[in-house]
């Protein structure tokens, strides 16, 4: 029974046919390089240690403050 539901699905797809993600790529109209879908630049290392350095000290270091805030509070 599953068989014949597979072979009717079969036949009505069979003339369908999806765009390939060469065609895709093809049709952006430029050339992408990896790292251009990112929302900050890899071309300055020194600008790029700057963000990494902030966005992590940042995670790690409000904890500290926050017990630092509630130690000086009390």
């Amino acid at each position: 029974m599953l068989g014949a539901a597979s072979r009717a699905g079969g036949r009505l797809l069979r003339g369908v046919s999806l765009p390939t993600r060469t065609a895709i790529r093809q049709s952006s109209g430029h050339e992408m390089k990896p790292g251009d879908n990112l929302p900050f630049s890899l071309d300055n290392p020194y600008k790029l240690t700057l963000y990494f350095t902030l966005f992590f000290g940042s995670g790690i270091g409000i904890p500290f403050l926050a017990v630092r805030h509630q130690l000086l509070k009390a």
